[in-house]
């Protein structure tokens, strides 16, 4: 019996349910009709209308119902269908017209109806509800610009279409919006009312109390025993507790930071050999002080070291090779992380991995992959399976978006060419050599086209261009006076097309050479200048030829009686012809540069100090005739306003010819009983060709700490010496610290040597120091780099002296100094910046600190 009844069971079911659909079948035909079909049962009201399913009819008419501000003709448009065009009933071409109507997002609603049929002609009537538009908002809870804000971030305008997402998702917007500052507790009310004043339209009042800022209060952790808490808390970057003195990281609590953060203590756990740590659960509870807690229960497992390292597949490279670049040991902890950087890279240019080497000798379509194959106790056994496949060229090199600079200065500073071994290290070594060029924005965006087929890849490079031309025009009251600057600078001239009058746009531009023109005026000086340099002399290679000339004349300046005398003047005219070349040894990053320099200083009546003896020459014209030998390397970049990489270093040796030991002359003592004019002859023909040696050496270093954070290290020297004590030092090339670093004019071949904290000059003896040591540490902050302007603030620390010569040499007696400043590069106006900072020592002569400083910098170099 108990089987027989056992197996009635299952078909009474089925029984049961077929009854129970063919009742609700029914009760769903005695409905009214569904309002996106077509139904035989629907009525008009001259009863029943009878259509045949699925079969083709001729559309007679549409009609449309519910309208309240569109025109009916409008709605037909929507839903694409025409008069006299086939339809099926029901069929494709119907819904399509209701998802037309949906698509256009003004109904809310769109039922179909079959109004009347005449033989093989069918007339539909579509009843329709409009969406309401949004006619005004407002917000409240929030101050008035702050609401305005708001409003505009949430994109709600005047006439859009109000739908239930629309009020759901500008609700949660808004409730985000706080609680992602730290507002927990943050309510929004939102609710639509009907305006009267038109038709369709509502109001929106929006109400937000974000109520206090909710800080976390304690970050615990359960389960934990091979990393403290403190270890753990320091690995999440974003979420941090809540301790008084904390200020550079708000104690907030945001919830997508807090689940990256969590990845962060898993990734922290792996990098230790923890690869099988995993959080157990995450809890928040609150506090009576409207506080949070976080509590994170944790799984360590065990500690996994590295076992076999195994390299499958490489034939170019043997594994004792290999392993340099992997750089792993059996016996280590097992790190994740590291593996993977030391096969595919770190992300940096400069990255030394197997892929990279691989890539930077032609196979493009190599790959790299680590595989665990063995897992034993706390050992892993890695295979490292590589595919080399064959090396590729490359085929065509292109560029695009250079509209002024012409096609050739671009290629020419290209490290890749058709027909080479495919280099990705070219590749970025070519990006740094445009983002050099100074002409274009630092986003290079080099595509490569790999055509596997024929083991070639083809490269286009994508540059923004950026202003080539920079105008200086600066005033300010110096030396007694006022002081104006009109400056102008031409960094992709093109001096072949200078009588093309069809190639001023406004200016012949495009070749890559640098013009420059400078006029500074005041009561007491001016000065005019003038510049020119080719960077590829010839045009096939990288060798630079330069040409500078200036005239700088300067009265005297009583600064008792203000007054200017013109009757005591010094003129110094100058030029310059340099010739520079890179080298390929030690390496293409080095160039040595050689130029000769010649300047007249003429004394008219103008008290100037020369010689040992400090005596005074007032007439004459002094003659330097000089040698510059510099040998540079520079590999940083890739853009000159703000470097992210490589280092800048320069040794510079400059000197005249020894007169003194060629001449004979008998530099003793002064004759005695020399008349004013006498000794004025003698000290003239004396000093008639100034003679010094001077060497220098400089080096930056560019580290980057995060994608937009990177440390400038910087060390200068340099050291003016004579051939002969009996002459003594030069009056001119001398070195003048402190301050913001910029020449005020002044053309004897001094060094302006910036030292902020302390004001111009400031840290020399009136004449200049003949030595100098500085000391840099920047740490610098990228806000933007848009083509407009290039945007980045600083933190530094300084240190430096000058001294008169050996015996007061010191190189640890230092003036000290720190401080912030922001730098804004237009590539119209060049460098703009300010600078405040605070100097830590006194000045020479004084015995109170330099204290806060503030420098404005114009237009100084990088």
């Amino acid at each position: 019996m108990e089987r027989q009844v056992n197996r009635l069971i299952p078909m009474y079911k089925n029984l049961f349910f077929t009854v129970f659909f063919i009742a609700l079948t029914a009760i769903a035909n005695a409905q009214d009709t569904p309002k996106d079909t077509i139904n035989p049962n629907t009525k008009d009201t001259k009863g029943k209308i009878n259509y045949e399913r699925g079969k083709q009819y001729i559309l007679g008419g549409i009609t449309v119902t519910g309208l309240q501000k569109f025109s009916e003709e409008t709605v037909k448009v929507y839903t694409g269908l025409l008069v006299g065009q086939p339809v099926k009933l029901p069929g494709d071409k119907l819904t399509s017209a209701i998802k037309k109507l949906y698509d256009s997002k003004q109904f809310s609603e769109v039922d179909v109806y079959l109004s009347k049929i005449d033989g093989e002609t069918v007339y539909l009537q579509f009843d329709v509800v409009e969406l309401p538009k949004l006619n005004d908002i407002k917000i409240t809870g929030v101050s008035k610009s702050k609401a305005r804000d708001l409003q505009k971030e949430a994109e709600l305008r005047k006439g859009t279409q109000v739908t239930d997402n629309l009020i759901v998702t500008t609700r949660n917007y808004f409730k985000k919006k706080y609680t992602d500052k730290g507002y927990l507790k943050t309510k929004v009310s939102l609710t639509t009312k009907k305006d009267t004043t038109d038709t369709n339209v509502v109001d929106m009042f929006i109400h937000i109390d974000k109520g206090d800022r909710i800080k976390i209060k304690n970050i615990d952790f359960v389960g934990n025993k091979a990393l403290s808490d403190g270890k753990l808390r320091g690995a999440m970057k974003n979420t941090k507790r809540k301790f008084l003195g904390r200020f550079w990281k708000s104690s907030k609590y945001i919830e997508d930071d807090f689940k990256e953060d969590l990845e962060k203590v898993l990734e922290t756990y792996s990098e230790l050999g923890y690869r099988d740590a995993r959080i157990l659960e995450d809890r928040l509870t609150w506090n009576d002080d409207n506080t949070i807690n976080l509590e994170i229960e944790l799984e360590e497992g065990r500690q996994y070291r590295f076992a076999d390292i195994i390299f499958v597949g490489n034939k170019k490279y043997n594994d004792e090779f290999l392993d340099r670049f992997l750089r792993i040991e059996k016996g280590d902890v097992y790190n994740g992380k590291v593996l993977k950087e030391r096969i595919s890279g770190d992300g940096t240019p400069d990255s030394q991995d197997i892929q990279s080497l691989y890539h930077n000798n032609g196979y493009l379509f190599s790959s790299v992959n680590a595989v665990e194959t063995k897992v034993k106790n706390d050992s892993i056994t890695v295979e490292i399976r590589i595919r080399e496949d064959e090396p590729a060229t490359i085929g065509k090199v292109t560029v695009v978006g250079n509209d002024k600079t012409n096609d050739h200065v671009i290629y020419r500073e290209l490290r890749v060419k058709p027909g080479d071994l495919f280099s990705r290290q070219n590749i970025i070594r070519s990006i740094r050599e445009i983002g050099q060029l100074g002409f274009f924005d630092t986003n290079v965006t080099p595509d490569v086209k790999p055509d596997y087929a024929n083991k070639t890849a083809d490269i286009e490079f994508s540059v923004v261009e950026k202003g080539g031309s920079q105008i200086e025009l600066q005033g300010g009251f110096g030396g007694g006076s006022f002081i104006g600057t009109l400056g102008l600078s031409f960094n992709n001239f093109s001096i072949r097309n200078i009588f093309n009058k069809d190639a001023y746009k406004p200016l012949p531009m495009g070749d890559g050479q640098s013009l420059s023109l400078r006029l500074q005026a005041s009561r007491t000086n001016s000065t005019y200048s003038f510049s020119f340099t080719e960077p590829w002399l010839g045009g096939k290679k990288p060798q630079s030829l330069s040409f500078s000339i200036f005239y700088s004349n300067q009265f005297r300046f009583n600064f008792q009686t203000r007054q200017v005398d013109r009757s005591q003047s010094l003129d110094i005219f100058g030029a310059t012809l340099g010739l520079g070349k890179r080298l390929k040894w030690p390496d293409d990053f080095f160039s040595l540069s050689q130029s000769i320099s010649y300047q007249r200083i003429g004394l008219n009546n103008f008290p100037y100090r020369v010689g040992s003896s400090n005596a005074i020459l007032n007439n004459g014209n002094l003659n330097n005739l000089s040698y510059t030998a510099v040998l540079s390397r520079n590999s940083a970049g890739p853009s000159l306003i703000f470097p992210t990489y490589g280092s800048e270093f320069s040794i510079r040796a400059k000197a005249t010819l020894p007169y003194s030991l060629i001449n004979g002359k008998d530099l003793s003592d002064e004759p005695e009983g020399l008349t004013p004019t006498e000794q004025q002859d003698f000290l003239a023909d004396r000093f008639k060709w100034l003679e010094y040696y001077k060497l220098s050496a400089k080096g930056k270093w560019y580290t980057a700490l995060a994608k937009k954070l990177v440390l400038m290290s910087n060390f200068e020297i340099g050291f003016l010496g004579s051939y002969n004590d009996e002459l003594g030092l030069t009056p001119v090339e001398r070195y003048f610290v402190g301050g913001d670093g910029i020449a005020q004019g002044q053309l004897d071949g001094r060094e302006i040597v910036g030292l902020r904290g302390y004001e111009n000059n400031s840290l020399s003896s009136v004449d200049g120091g003949s030595i100098y040591n500085k000391f840099q540490l920047e740490l610098r902050y990228s806000i933007t780099d848009k083509p407009s302007a290039s945007i980045y603030t600083l933190g530094f620390l300084e240190a430096g002296n000058a001294y008169d010569n050996f015996s007061t040499f010191n190189p640890f007696e230092l003036k000290r100094s720190a401080g912030l400043g922001v730098r804004i590069f237009m590539p119209a106006f060049g460098l703009l910046g300010i600078d405040f900072a605070h100097g830590f020592d006194p000045l020479p002569g004084f015995s109170q600190k330099s204290g806060w400083q503030t420098h404005f910098i114009i237009g100084r170099q990088f």
